[in-house]
């Protein structure tokens, strides 16, 4: 009985302080930047093929990204239902919270968008830095 008094007192008086990001944390509202991303990556085209035709749909997604996103939450779905916005979204909000959930709940739109277009580790990449730089300008039309 003491055991589980000592877990649960872990859960309840550790955890929220280590990541107050989490703890209480709605979905924020990212429709400003979604709105962005579409612009930058395809103009808003759900249909659009990029990449070789390894990327697809509005957020142009490619198969390892949804896998991952897929495999981190119970969304579901097969790879194609990446051309549907909603979904897509969803996978990227996934996506997200795998990777950089203190990032998605702040938030923080240039770490966001920099894993977007280059992975995980995206937003270390010099890479991303002109992704940025089109998504932040299509944000402030």
């Amino acid at each position: 009985m003491m055991r589980r008094h000592v877990i649960l007192a872990f859960f309840l008086v550790i955890i929220p302080p280590a990541f107050p990001w989490y703890a209480g944390q709605g979905e924020p509202d990212l429709d400003a930047f979604f709105l962005a991303l579409a612009e930058v990556e395809s103009g808003h085209d759900d249909a659009a093929v990029g990449d070789g035709g390894a990327s697809i749909g509005r957020y142009q997604i490619q198969k390892p990204y949804w896998r991952d996103a897929v495999e981190f939450s119970d969304i579901g779905g097969i790879y194609t239902d990446v051309k549907k916005k909603a979904y897509a979204e969803r996978v990227m909000r996934a996506y997200w919270k795998r990777y950089c959930p203190k990032a998605y709940y702040a938030r923080d739109y240039e770490t966001l968008a920099r894993i977007h277009n280059g992975g995980p580790k995206g937003h270390k990449k010099k890479a991303t830095i002109a992704y940025w730089a089109k998504v932040r300008r299509a944000m402030e039309k």
